[in-house]
């Protein structure tokens, strides 16, 4: 018997407006639950979200918390109040029988200190502030509206262990596809207003979402068809015209108005580019670049040719120099030493992750066009504002909504479209994956894939690096950066391959540091966050960086076994069921492999800054 759960909701409504955002929706949250919440921008996930932590009260429906059950929320945008410390502000979220080791744990784990002014800390560290103030209590449910946002790669690793090793239930919003293939066990997927729910991973999510279109689309189809069959019998039939039956005349009133109220599923962001000439074959050429701030060097002597149609991303820690070392290749920031060339007939355009360019007190319209009155030159072809913002399923209603008011979603959308109206050859993108839903970043990706021109990009999302880029730049320690060849993915190969073959015969001295609760790229992700601030790998990290290569050759060992007997043409048709074992052994492994590969690199980078 199921035990009883620790959140319910049943029947939740909320209306802003015209159609309702959630009708009768139904949630439960049991001990242990691990549930991804999914949707288009717009649905409401994060009102939900809300109206489950008690911050928003439904038009109708209940909210029950098991009594005596502790719940932390974690905001898109964390309020800091009036603490005067780091420190203060996380021990606010502790119960009288918490420990407060755990904030003293998890300030070190996330690269902060306790005595910082919370109104001194940057974007990445408050996010990494208010997940220490949720996750404190270890409470018995936990509720992150897109906890990756503004997270770097080791953090995100860290808090994936961090996750993985609580006993709390939880439920996440999360663009991060990997973040969530890794954490969930189940997925909610909110939808025009209602929920549908699978027990299975994020993996399992898309092929299961469009299976359930294409089934409700075969059904308003036969819906279609039925109500022409019984309006042609209510015109021509024989038995209407002299017995007028009533019953029948009824059901085709009704199913009249089930096809009225039936809701498709939410369109589909539109997105081109706005192009323009070509640019030259090389397009950026630097030679032996050098920049450092107050001592600290964050690139040294590095070289790189960028041809037209490279896809390049930029990885590594918060603090590394990503953005630094963009700016320089983009001729916006000059180096200390060496020479940047740009090549010719080049056209920029640059999506700034700090939004920069968009103001909250102007309208949607307005910041679209910068007051150069209601049309934007696509392409070379004017378009009415309201048009073209609707390709990025913008209402014409919201045309004159000032930025201040839309959600993160929305402006992430619109600084999209900003961007992408301007005619360039050179796209260059600071985290563009923020706030953008899963569908949106599909299109994204399309976009980039088929980019004709030179794309530049800075992202912590593992995925949306392998399905985009030709070439990754990542810092190995010491302002050293280095070049490979394909995604994140093909990155971590490549250096688990170099570090095989250049693997030093004896260990580093050993040292014994407790790090409770978190896994060893934990320990990695709060020493590559506070740059150089461990002397050594604990005795628990250099286990793991010696396990680890074994660890992933068995896992790739396991996934070609059992692909191998997935090949057989009559599994499927004989043994459904091995067929579905497989399958979903297959996807637990590819899991547990890329966090292995993800938990190496890291550990790899530590010790590369560590003996650096």
């Amino acid at each position: 018997m199921a035990p009883p759960p620790l959140l319910r909701l049943d029947g939740v409504a909320l209306t802003f407006g015209g159609t309702p955002l959630l009708s009768g929706v139904e949630l439960n949250v049991l001990p242990g639950d691990r549930i991804a919440l999914v949707g288009r921008n717009g649905s409401g996930k994060s009102t939900l979200l809300k109206i489950a932590a008690g911050q928003v009260e439904p038009d109708r429906g209940e909210v029950f918390l098991k009594p005596g059950t502790t719940l932390r929320y974690l905001a898109q945008e964390p309020d800091f109040g009036d603490f005067a410390t780091v420190g203060d502000y996380v021990a606010d979220g502790l119960g009288p029988a918490d420990d407060h080791y755990r904030v003293t744990f998890l300030i070190e784990s996330l690269g902060l200190a306790e005595e910082i002014s919370p109104a001194n800390l940057s974007g990445g560290e408050a996010r990494r502030a208010a997940l220490a103030k949720a996750l404190a209590p270890e409470p018995d449910v936990v509720l992150l509206d897109e906890p990756t946002n503004h997270l770097d790669l080791p953090t995100i690793e860290w808090l994936e262990d961090e996750i993985r090793s609580m006993k709390s239930a939880l439920v996440v919003i999360s663009h991060d596809r990997r973040f969530l293939e890794t954490v969930t066990r189940a997925t909610v997927w909110l939808d025009r207003g209602g929920v549908k729910r699978i027990d299975e991973g994020f993996g399992a999510f898309e092929g299961w979402r469009d299976k359930v279109l294409e089934e409700e689309e075969r059904d308003l189809q036969k819906l279609d068809r039925k109500i022409v069959r019984e309006e042609h019998w209510l015109r021509y039939g024989v038995t209407a015209r002299r017995t007028r039956n009533m019953r029948r005349l009824g059901e085709l009133h009704a199913m009249r108005q089930q096809r009225r109220d039936a809701r498709r599923a939410v369109g589909q962001v539109s997105m081109q580019a706005g192009e323009t000439r070509e640019s030259g074959k090389l397009v950026i050429e630097a030679e032996g670049i050098c920049k450092a701030y107050d001592g600290r060097v964050l690139v040294k002597e590095f070289s790189t040719r960028i041809a037209r149609g490279d896809r390049v991303g930029l990885v590594g820690p918060n603090g590394a120099g990503k953005t630094t070392l963009l700016k320089m290749l983009i001729g916006e920031l000059a180096p200390d030493a060496g020479r940047i060339r740009l090549g010719t007939n080049l056209d920029l355009a640059f999506l700034d992750q700090k939004r920069a360019a968009l103001k909250d007190d102007v309208g949607v319209a307005e910041a679209l066009t910068d007051g150069r009155g209601d049309q934007v030159m696509v392409n070379g072809e004017p378009r009415h504002v309201a048009g073209y913002l609707k390709d990025f399923l913008f209402q014409p209603e919201q045309i004159r909504t000032p930025v201040g008011q839309l959600s993160g979603g929305e402006r992430a959308r619109l600084l999209l479209a900003k961007t992408l109206a301007t005619p360039a050859n050179l796209l260059v993108l600071d985290e563009p994956t923020n706030d953008l839903d899963m569908e949106t970043l599909d299109l994204l990706e399309e976009l980039i894939a088929g980019y004709p021109g030179t794309v530049l990009l800075v992202s912590h999302d593992r995925d949306f690096l392998d399905r985009t880029v030709t070439g990754v730049i990542s810092p190995s320690g010491d302002g050293v950066w280095l070049e490979y060849a394909g995604g994140y993915s093909d990155m971590v190969a490549q250096r688990r391959e170099t570090a095989a073959t250049t693997r030093k015969p004896q260990r580093p001295a050993q040292t014994s540091k407790p790090d409770k609760g978190s896994g060893s790229s934990g320990s990695a992700a709060g020493a590559a966050s506070k740059g150089a601030g461990a002397a050594k790998l604990s005795y628990k990290q250099k286990f793991a960086l010696e396990a680890l290569p074994k660890t992933i050759a068995e896992l790739e060992s396991q996934i070609g076994e059992a692909e191998a007997e997935m090949a057989d043409p009559a599994l499927f048709s004989k043994r459904p069921e091995r067929f579905k074992q497989l399958a979903k052994a297959i996807e637990e492994k590819r899991a547990a492999l890329a966090r292995a590969e993800d938990e190496w690199l890291e550990l790899e980078m530590l010790k590369a800054e560590i003996e650096g």
